[in-house]
C-alpha cells in the first residue's frame, strides 16, 4: 500500500513539473519579436567577406528564417557556399530577455562554436554584437532587400569587413 501510494505521489509530482507550465504564451515576448517581422521568410544572394589573409572572398548565402514557440522566437538556418563548397553553415535562435529589455541572439556554428550575444533593434534595425569590438547588423535596405553589413571598432573607428545582400524568396 505504501509503495502505491509512493508511486502516485511522485507521478503527480512529475505531471504538475511537465504540465504546471502557463498555458498562455507571453504576450509581451510575442510584441518584442513581432518587431523582426521583417526578417522572416526564405531569402537568397551573395556577400563577401575579408578573410584572415585581409583578401576579400565572394559567396552566395541562404537563409530561411521562420517564427518559432507561438512567435516567442525567431529560428535562423544559415548556409553560405563559394564555388558549392560550404563555407558557413550556422543557426541562431533570437529571444527577448524581459529582464535586461534587450534581444538575444544564440548562434551555433558547424565547428562546434556557439554563444550568448546581445542584440538590440534600433531604428527598425537589428544590431547584434558577438564581441565588444564587432557588430552586426541587418536591415530592409530601400529596396526591401536583406543587407547585414559586419563592422570592427578598430582604434574607435567602425570598419566594414562583411556585407550580403539577399532577395526574399516568393
Amino acid at each position: 500500500m505504501k509503495k502505491n501510494i509512493l508511486i502516485i505521489t511522485v507521478l503527480s509530482i512529475i505531471s504538475t513539473l511537465a504540465f504546471g507550465q502557463s498555458k498562455e504564451t507571453d504576450a509581451m515576448l510575442q510584441a518584442e519579436l513581432k518587431k523582426l517581422s521583417f526578417m522572416d521568410g526564405t531569402w537568397e544572394g551573395n556577400g563577401w567577406m575579408y578573410g584572415r589573409d585581409g583578401i576579400r572572398h565572394e559567396f552566395e548565402q541562404t537563409e530561411n528564417i521562420q517564427f518559432k514557440v507561438d512567435g516567442t522566437t525567431l529560428l535562423i538556418e544559415g548556409l553560405g557556399k563559394t564555388d558549392g563548397k560550404i563555407i558557413h553553415n550556422a543557426l541562431a535562435i533570437i529571444s527577448y530577455d524581459k529582464e535586461k529589455s534587450h534581444y538575444n541572439f544564440r548562434s551555433y556554428l558547424a565547428n562546434g562554436m556557439s554563444g550568448d550575444f546581445k542584440a538590440e533593434l534600433i531604428d527598425g534595425k537589428l544590431f547584434w554584437y558577438p564581441t565588444d569590438f564587432i557588430r552586426y547588423i541587418i536591415y530592409l535596405n530601400e529596396t526591401g532587400q536583406w543587407y547585414e553589413k559586419g563592422e570592427m571598432n578598430r582604434e574607435g573607428k567602425w570598419m566594414q569587413f562583411f556585407e550580403m545582400t539577399l532577395d526574399k524568396n516568393k
